[in-house]
């Protein structure tokens, strides 16, 4: 399960960036800001899930 979560936490980081750059190529303001709220969220998951994985492995 942790494997899954961890793979769509960095589908959202990428997401995330690929949104981010494409604002700023088009001079989008908004698109530029979901793209960091979506790096954001992805960057969240990441942590909830090593957060997990630390306690899981002691």
């Amino acid at each position: 399960m942790s494997g899954t979560e961890k793979t769509k936490a960095h589908a959202e980081q990428a997401k995330g960036k690929a949104k981010e750059a494409m604002g700023r190529m088009t001079g989008n303001e908004r698109m530029t800001a979901d793209g960091h709220a979506d790096q954001a969220k992805g960057n969240a998951g990441q942590a909830k899930e090593d957060v997990k994985d630390t306690f899981r492995h002691r």
